[in-house]
């Protein structure tokens, strides 16, 4: 006989290590997480309907108003130029380089704003069929993760110092908005409690096998759904909420994070060999790669800027593979590593794995604002392409991977143990 909604409403399923957590009544700003790997589980905000509806309609204001203003300008010679945010993916797409507009368009502009306009009617119960609500929510919180309005807001202030060794930047009327939207579009999504948020679109299924917290859902036959939070039974592929199909594991996981890493680490070679970026001044053109760039900001003395391009495009993205290839090797072999220590790395790499997109960023600010003819004008290469694809390619290899998996060892050890018990 299934069990009723309202008992299993306490009862979390960690979506990274597996372990069926019982939840206590939080109150208001508390969150519970994991004990055994500190992922945060859920949350109890106040208002936590309005408060994230707060936040998106307000980034979604300061979003408007950083369009309709200039961003920034730069002066060189009593040249001046001059843009807007708009105009950066148009200059972009004007010099044949769509895939670079493409990328700006819809990290830094679309994605956010999609998210925004979707908290808002979501939060707010705005009349919608339930499939498109359940579309809508699915969406969203695929999309998170893609929102690099912040990241952009990065690429901005270390454009900055490269700029000022040619002339004298200045910011425009948007740009305090645009620094207010990328706060408020964090905050809207740090209001917005994922177990929460898909119980008030529809109730969870019912369980309908005795489970027990302290244990991992695995060992006790059931399953978590990546994108609405509920407990299935392991073997039930389609969930009934979000009508997500899904499995107890992701299928082909190492193999899929594998192919997508070895792609990366096959354009990573030309995306630092090949030039991300071309100065032309006074008829002069100059190539210069990422890691070029770094020591032109190291020789002009810009240390702390030169140490985070440093970091962000050459360092992470190295570690980040060589992490992600770790992880696939102690999923895959049969030796018994510290689950802990892997799932932090898996964290980290998370973490920082999109911030690398921060030089990229820097090239779309720079090829947009200084356009002054043959005096100086600077463009991107086909190397900026490339090492967004990298980017792009390791954060899906993230994706791919299963971190559960790092655990499972650990799960059996788990099960094994309560056999022999009994």
């Amino acid at each position: 006989m299934c069990s009723n909604n309202h008992q299993h409403d306490k009862l979390v399923l960690c979506p990274q290590c597996d372990m069926l957590v019982a939840v206590p009544d939080l109150e208001q700003g508390k969150k519970a997480v994991c004990p055994r790997c500190d992922t945060v589980l859920t949350a109890k905000w106040k208002e936590p309907r309005n408060q994230p509806t707060g936040y998106a309609i307000s980034a979604l204001v300061m979003l408007l108003l950083a369009c309709l203003f200039p961003f920034v300008s730069m002066s060189v010679a009593g040249m001046v130029s001059e843009i807007t945010l708009p105009q950066i993916p148009k200059v972009m797409y004007s010099e044949d380089y769509s895939s670079m507009a493409v990328f700006f368009l819809i990290f830094v502009q679309l994605v956010p704003t999609f998210c925004m306009v979707a908290i808002i009617l979501l939060c707010q119960h705005v009349k919608m069929a339930r499939r498109l609500k359940i579309e809508l929510a699915r969406i969203l919180f695929k999309m998170k993760t893609w929102c690099m309005a912040e990241i952009f807001l990065a690429g901005v202030l270390v454009s900055f110092v490269k700029l000022m060794a040619y002339g004298e930047v200045n910011i425009g009327l948007s740009f305090l908005p645009y620094c207010l939207f990328c706060l408020f579009q964090v905050r809207a999504f740090q209001c917005l409690d994922r177990h929460w948020f898909w119980n008030e679109i529809e109730p969870a299924p019912k369980v309908c096998r005795p489970v027990q917290a302290g244990k991992p859902g695995l060992v006790q036959g059931v399953r978590l759904c990546q994108c609405c939070t509920a407990i299935l039974p392991a073997r039930q592929s389609e969930c009934p909420r979000c009508h997500t199909t899904g499995h107890a594991r992701r299928r082909h996981s190492l193999q899929c994070t594998m192919a997508l890493l070895m792609t990366s680490a096959i354009l990573y070679i030309p995306a630092n060999v090949l030039p991300i970026m071309v100065t032309q001044a006074l008829g002069n053109h100059i190539n210069s790669n990422i890691l070029e760039g770094v020591i032109l900001l190291w020789s002009s003395g810009s240390y702390p800027v030169a140490m985070v391009i440093f970091i962000a495009s050459i360092m992470v993205p190295i570690l980040k593979m060589l992490a992600i290839s770790w992880l696939c090797w102690d999923a895959k072999s049969q030796r018994h590593h510290d689950s802990e220590t892997m799932h932090f790395i898996y964290e980290m790499v998370e973490f920082v794995g999109r911030w690398s997109m921060i030089d990229v960023f820097v090239i779309a600010v720079l090829s947009a604002l200084v356009r002054m003819g043959q005096f100086m004008s600077i463009y991107p290469a086909i190397g900026a392409v490339l090492f967004a694809l990298v980017v792009i390619l390791t954060m899906f290899a993230s994706m791919t991977f299963d971190p559960r998996l790092t655990w499972d060892k650990a799960n059996s050890q788990f099960a094994l143990h309560n056999h022999e018990e009994s």
